[in-house]
């Protein structure tokens, strides 16, 4: 996941915000949500994620899937994250 270029983080392990320059808002996080943001903004898959989530906290796999997509689909409804960019293959055969 990625945050839109507009958006900022402060994310600790009690907590944390995003910052939506756009509309100048900021999205209050719980000490979970900033948890599960820290490891999708560091690369993780959402599955990757839900495990190392799991096997930090002591909780079920069920409960960490749920709570990362959660979040995940949290701040994507709030238009903080960034669409992937667009696949431009097809133009690479002249390189």
């Amino acid at each position: 996941m990625r945050l839109r270029e507009s958006a900022h983080t402060v994310l600790t392990d009690e907590g944390g915000a995003i910052l939506d320059e756009r509309t100048g808002r900021w999205t209050q996080l719980t000490p979970t949500a900033s948890a599960v943001a820290m490891l999708l903004l560091a690369g993780a898959t959402k599955e990757q994620a839900a495990s190392r989530f799991a096997e930090r906290y002591g909780i079920g796999a069920e409960q960490a899937t749920r709570d990362v997509r959660t979040v995940a689909d949290t701040l994507a409804a709030r238009g903080l994250t960034a669409a992937d960019p667009p696949s431009h293959r097809w133009w690479r055969w002249w390189r």
